[in-house]
């Protein structure tokens, strides 16, 4: 359910090594295109194979799967070199892409559609409202070309990545990115085992696509 192969892998780290100061808005429409159609095709497997299962028991499943996954991605940025923080941290937002559009599908949204990138942004933190994460998104798909500069904008993307990671861990690693300007593998790990986040992000995901009761 939802996992990224080798090859889809690899090109999501070229294009955040390319313009690392776009890594959220990158990964966001990434994650639309490549699990928006898996998601969409996992609730419509259960709801098949399960009719009564309804939507609220297909968003348990899937937030618990992905609560799960969040312990254990960041892998991809052993041979990252100077971009392993911003690859890894960008991990655990794929990993939390993957859990709210499998949310979104589960309430009956169209995972693949490009409103979802938008909100995905807004879920995870990542911009406060859906206007300037619509601007960022128009931007990021306006590059052309691999960026310049990588030192500065790949603290950038580190420091946008690891913002809504922050809030959600209750600022503790916010001093630490601060004390090592780049942080190393233990502060990394430490915001990608980090399953409390991914299941604050459920529980602001379960609100927008639930719908309301009585009306």
């Amino acid at each position: 359910m939802g996992r990224t192969s080798g090859s889809e892998l690899g090109r999501i780290v070229r294009t955040v090594r390319d313009h690392p100061g776009f890594a959220p808005e990158l990964l966001a429409l990434a994650a639309v295109a490549g699990i928006g159609p898996q998601a969409r095709e996992w609730a419509r497997e259960l709801r098949s194979a399960y009719p009564d299962a309804g939507d609220d028991g297909l968003a348990r499943l899937a937030t618990r799967r992905f609560v799960r996954r969040a312990g254990t991605g960041g892998a991809v940025a052993a041979a990252a070199g100077l971009f392993a923080p911003v690859v890894e941290l960008a991990a655990v937002l794929w990993t939390q892409a993957n859990l709210v559009l499998h949310l979104a599908a589960a309430y009956g949204r169209d995972p693949a559609h490009p409103d979802r990138a938008v909100e995905l942004l807004v879920l995870t933190q990542v911009h406060p409202d859906e206007e300037s994460a619509a601007a960022a998104l128009a931007a990021a798909r306006a590059l052309d070309g691999p960026g310049d500069e990588p030192w500065p904008r790949a603290a950038e993307a580190a420091w946008r990545l690891a913002a809504p990671l922050t809030a959600q861990a209750g600022g503790w690693m916010a001093l630490r990115l601060a004390s090592r300007v780049l942080p190393g593998a233990a502060v990394v790990a430490a915001a990608v085992g980090d399953a409390a986040a991914a299941e604050r992000v459920a529980a602001r995901a379960v609100a927008a696509y639930r719908p309301i009761r009585g009306r």
